[in-house]
């Protein structure tokens, strides 16, 4: 005789009615709770999105500042760009001018010395 759930006296089932099946089936299902982070827990995970947060802010900061610099590079670039062009242009102006100042000083009354070199009138003292 078999033996069943500890009772030697308790014939099987399938062999007592042939084969039926069973009308219910006992399942046993298995709960689990959740339950609640610990404080200490929780404020490990506030601490870390705290940091990356300020990790983060840390980086926009420093990305707008170099931003500003990037900025004022390229401003002065164009300054200096736009100085060039007019340096060029006061250039051409100081040669054009050269080249008027001997007719100007001709229509004041001065002459090109006949020689060459300098020549300098020192007044005599009485």
């Amino acid at each position: 005789m078999a033996y069943t759930r500890g009772n030697l006296a308790v014939k099987q089932k399938s062999a007592e009615r042939g084969y039926q099946p069973e009308r219910y089936r006992e399942t046993t299902k298995v709960v689990t709770r959740r339950t609640q982070l610990p404080v200490g827990e929780k404020l490990l995970y506030l601490l870390t999105v705290l940091i990356c947060v300020a990790v983060m802010g840390g980086l926009l900061l420093q990305n707008s500042g170099l931003y500003n610099i990037k900025r004022q590079m390229f401003n002065m670039d164009a300054e200096i760009s736009k100085m060039n062009v007019q340096i060029k242009e006061l250039s051409i102006q100081k040669e054009v001018l050269e080249q008027q100042i001997p007719q100007e000083a001709a229509k004041l009354g001065y002459v090109e010395p006949l020689e060459e070199g300098l020549h300098v009138t020192i007044p005599t003292l009485p």
